[in-house]
């Protein structure tokens, strides 16, 4: 992924919206590059994923950074979000924006990123990456369900130092734009725009 794009981006459309500080949320924040980004910026940022293996990830760069005070990371299920408090932003279904407008601050703006439909059935289906790197090798595999309108991948990680093997696998979903539209709208927001 291009994160200096996607961080212009975000950056743009929150001040856009008269987000130029406060507390953002990273949903599904993987291993940090963009929740990093955006802490450095000066936001206050809760990186929230379920793998508790990317968080790890997250917090080790963190830590190299001097961030580590800045940021909260929470491993959680985004359809059991659960946080403490309002937040202006969120950057990354009907479950997680139902979650998402609940802890919305009035006036708050919720930016967030998904694989369509098109990405789903002619770029990933069926395609495998390696990737090498100093530590580690991954492997990563996608398989497209038609019915499910969903892609089910498998990440094989093998670090060279350890000999160590960890395995995930999770599956996304795709959603038509009038669908993503109407939960949103089902849920209290307004569609600002679609990039």
């Amino acid at each position: 992924a291009d994160y200096d794009a996607l961080y212009g981006y975000v950056t743009d459309e929150l001040k856009a919206h008269g987000v130029a500080d406060g507390i953002l949320a990273d949903l599904g924040c993987g291993t940090g590059d963009l929740t990093l980004m955006l802490t450095q910026a000066g936001y206050d940022v809760i990186g929230i994923d379920r793998s508790e293996e990317m968080l790890s990830v997250l917090r080790e760069k963190a830590d190299e950074l001097g961030l580590t005070g800045r940021l909260l990371l929470l491993k959680q299920d985004l359809l059991d979000l659960d946080l403490y408090g309002t937040i202006r932003a969120l950057d990354n279904f009907e479950k997680a924006i139902r979650k998402a407008a609940y802890f919305m601050e009035k006036g708050g703006v919720f930016i967030f990123d998904l694989n369509t439909p098109y990405k789903h059935q002619k770029i990933l289906a069926g395609q495998t990456f390696d990737i090498e790197a100093e530590d580690a090798d991954c492997h990563w595999s996608n398989r497209y369900d038609v019915a499910a309108q969903r892609v089910d991948i498998t990440i094989d990680i093998d670090y060279h130092e350890t000999g160590e093997h960890f395995r995930e696998q999770f599956s996304e979903y795709s959603y038509a734009l009038d669908t993503v539209t109407a939960l949103l709208e089902k849920y209290g927001f307004a569609v600002a725009k679609v990039a």
